[in-house]
């Protein structure tokens, strides 16, 4: 097997298998809301439910379009991470992980939104009383997947 299809074929498989755990073991050990510190002044985990997208963006808006919104841009996403993955070279490292870290952490957040209504995040980082917004295994993968993505558009091997 090829090395850019082991990477297909893992990655996004491990990324969803330790979101979806991870967001489990959460709402089955915590209730909504409850915060339990890990290292003072720093990080705790924080139950939330994030009916918007990254960041709380949306979480407010009471309209019925906002669900299908969201699972119409998550499909349109995968749809883009596998064409760019499909034409993808395997000499763009960076670039492959990237768009597996990225299309893992699509999936996991689309399973909570298809299955619960809401995302699950709990990743509370925080100086004193100043918090960034809570995330999750997914976010975090997806932020790294970004990471890389442009970091191959300044390292990668591209063609003309």
């Amino acid at each position: 097997m090829s090395l850019k299809k082991s990477i297909f074929l893992t990655i996004p498989a491990i990324v969803f298998i330790l979101d979806q755990l991870s967001k489990r073991y959460i709402t089955s050990a915590f209730q909504l809301y409850e915060s339990r510190e890990i290292i003072p002044d720093f990080f705790q985990i924080t139950y939330i439910q994030n009916k918007g997208a990254a960041f709380g963006i949306l979480s407010g808006v009471d309209s019925p379009w906002v669900a299908p919104f969201f699972v119409a841009m998550t499909l349109l996403a995968t749809g883009a991470l596998l064409w760019l993955y499909y034409k993808a070279s395997p000499k763009n490292v960076f670039l492959l992980f990237g768009l597996t870290l990225l299309l893992g952490g699509a999936m996991g957040n689309f399973a909570d939104r298809l299955l619960l209504g809401s995302v699950v995040d709990f990743l509370d980082v925080h100086w004193k009383e100043h918090h960034w917004p809570a995330f999750n295994v997914a976010d975090s993968a997806i932020t790294v997947g970004i990471f890389l993505f442009v970091l191959d558009i300044f390292l990668g091997e591209h063609e003309d």
